[in-house]
């Protein structure tokens, strides 16, 4: 049996993510007359939501992807690629009845990523100081003992 080469390892594990979780996005799309519920300000606040929640996925899965292929600026790219997407999803519904483009729905969208990759960004800082705080204790769970500072 032949096994995966990394390359085609690090494609699938990072990048297939990406590949159906836009692919989930863009069936969604065309849907033409998509309602989640009765009450129109209840569906207009779902809808908007889930905008923002299905780009938060996608950038944080794009930075993941980004990150593995060592790109610099992972953050930055995976931000600029989703609101890319956004744009190009709301260009898809502009040929889906009942679905109109709408570029207050690209913001709402970049906006859902800019979250998902802040708290991205705190959470991983928060981990790191975690781990370096932990590095300061010894094996046996007693901290080190630290060179005071000079005067």
């Amino acid at each position: 049996m032949r096994t995966l080469t990394p390359a085609l390892r690090t494609l699938l594990v990072e990048w297939l993510p990406v590949v159906l979780w836009a692919a989930l996005i863009f069936a969604f799309s065309a849907q033409p007359n998509l309602r989640f519920a009765e009450a129109d300000s209840l569906d207009f606040v779902v809808r908007k939501a889930g905008h923002m929640f299905v780009f938060g996925v996608l950038a944080v899965l794009l930075w993941r992807a980004l990150t593995s292929a060592q790109i610099g600026r992972p953050v930055f790219w995976s931000w600029l690629l989703t609101a890319a997407y956004a744009g190009s999803d709301e260009f898809h519904q502009s040929f889906t009845g009942g679905r109109h483009p709408s570029p207050v729905d690209v913001g709402i969208d970049a906006a859902g990523a800019l979250i998902a990759l802040g708290i991205l960004v705190v959470w991983l800082r928060f981990r790191a100081r975690g781990r370096s705080a932990a590095s300061d204790y010894s094996a046996t769970g007693s901290p080190r003992m630290l060179k005071p500072p000079s005067t």
